[in-house]
């Protein structure tokens, strides 16, 4: 945790006189939109991103992936508060790719990837990183509302649940932070637009993935089958979605190198918010409100299923 040692004011990072004016800029929203959190939103802001860590790379950490080769199943790691996750962390980047090379030699499809912001779900203090001051402004206030969601609610065995939980309401705070800003809203809704797009398609295409590996035979080359199968879905994407898309965001994914843990990564982050949307209704699309009906879940074994149970029930 050494490089996250050197936490420093707000004050004290705004004197500096080498500070850019975007970084300036994103410091004091990023201020704003704690207090927004913690007063407005009632999220559990205190003391995380209260100091800042100025970092000398573009990424905090390291995470690795991975799965099952020939199924749509993630590895797992186990830690005792927050039980099992998709992942694992380093602050080292050769210690993550030492990781991922590891897994590789027992057969898995791996994935690492530089992230720019974490959470430690209340744990510790979380500091504000300048890798994050190079978001644009409303995916810093989306990012900041996301992490916070987590050190508030989280659902032990559940990370698939809780990222898309945090997604869900990262994105419902920040509409509600910049809702007399129709440039932002315009910017905002044609990206929800394509995100709906996206995961619609890419739900469908994994689940039909999967059932594919099912029928797959052992030959001698079922990797060459199966890349030019994942292929497939990219050229797929490019032909018939692309076309739809109102920016840019997912334009990478046509091109990018796919293997099982990407895939996994894009379902724990993407599914289908129906009944995210049902109870943000059923709360008045209230945040505070929503949270709380959230707390039966939180002890849950299957929070989707108890989720729809909950939602059922209210309706009677």
């Amino acid at each position: 945790m050494s490089l996250l040692s050197s936490t420093e004011t707000y004050e004290s990072v705004l004197k500096k006189p080498d500070l850019t004016i975007e970084q300036r800029n994103k410091i004091e929203l990023a201020r704003k939109v704690l207090d927004f959190a913690k007063n407005e939103l009632k999220l559990n802001s205190e003391g995380n991103y209260s100091k800042i860590v100025m970092l000398d790379r573009p990424y905090v950490t390291y995470v690795v992936s991975a799965a099952e080769a020939w199924k749509l199943e993630p590895y797992q790691w186990s830690f005792p508060i927050v039980g099992k996750v998709p992942y694992l962390g380093f602050f080292n980047q050769q210690e993550a790719l030492d990781q991922e090379q590891e897994l590789k030699n027992k057969g898995y499809d791996t994935y690492m990837r530089g992230v720019s912001a974490y959470s430690t779900l209340g744990w510790f203090k979380d500091p504000l990183l300048s890798s994050m001051l190079r978001y644009d402004d409303h995916v810093l206030v989306e990012t900041l509302i996301h992490e916070l969601v987590h050190t508030t609610f989280w659902v032990k065995d559940h990370v698939e649940f809780n990222e898309r939980l945090a997604t869900f309401l990262g994105r419902k705070g920040t509409e509600l932070f910049y809702q007399s800003d129709q440039n932002i809203n315009t910017v905002m809704n044609n990206e929800i637009a394509d995100e709906i797009l996206f995961s619609k398609f890419i739900t469908d295409e994994v689940q039909q993935l999967s059932h594919w590996y099912q029928s797959l035979p052992e030959s001698q080359q079922r990797i060459e089958i199966k890349e030019a199968r994942i292929k497939e879905i990219q050229t797929k994407f490019q032909t018939q979605i692309i076309p739809k898309m109102k920016t840019d965001s997912y334009q990478k994914f046509a091109d990018l190198k796919l293997n099982n843990a990407r895939l996994v990564m894009y379902r724990t982050y993407l599914k289908d918010d129906g009944d995210f949307e049902r109870l943000w209704a059923k709360s008045g699309q209230n945040f505070a409100k929503f949270i709380e009906l959230c707390q039966p879940l939180e002890n849950s074994k299957n929070p989707d299923e108890s989720l729809t149970k909950l939602l059922v029930d209210n309706t009677k």
